[in-house]
């Protein structure tokens, strides 16, 4: 083995093991894709339906037990840029640096800007590649690729 590939397929990030990672969405079906695919990548995930709940979840946790959010934008109760910028307001120790990701179908420059002003790392655009999530999680938690 040289070690050496021709491929130009990337390479899978290594993260630790028993990182967890909230995950804010409404849509059955899409909150059960994303926890699939991150559980079979090694992560723990769990979950919440609406902003309210996981701004709940997250003001309830010990100051890092969630690595990342992935937040929905648009969710019933409190959407996600609301709860975004509450979890950014609690007096938290991690409340300000937890990387928190937008999933959105959305992909106007407008909405991208109000993501990063309510407190949003970086963003997804649905239907999710997991291949981009798995990158995401990388460069949010500075995991060399």
């Amino acid at each position: 083995k040289s070690g050496h590939s021709k491929s130009s397929k990337k390479v899978k990030p290594e993260f630790p093991k028993e990182l967890r990672i909230l995950i804010a969405e409404d849509n059955d079906i899409n909150l059960e894709i994303i926890t699939t695919l991150l559980e079979m990548n090694g992560f723990i995930v769990e979950s919440a339906n609406n902003g309210k709940e996981v701004l709940e979840k997250f003001k309830d946790s010990i100051p890092g037990y969630y690595c990342l959010i992935f937040m929905d934008v648009k969710m019933p109760v409190m959407d996600g840029l609301e709860a975004t910028k509450r979890i950014r307001q609690l007096d938290k120790k991690d409340a300000k640096t937890v990387p928190i990701i937008a999933m959105t179908a959305n992909v106007f420059k407008e909405d991208m800007c109000e993501a990063e002003e309510a407190g949003m790392n970086d963003y997804l655009i649905k239907p999710l590649d997991m291949e981009l999530v798995l990158e995401k999680i990388a460069k949010s938690l500075g995991i060399d690729e």
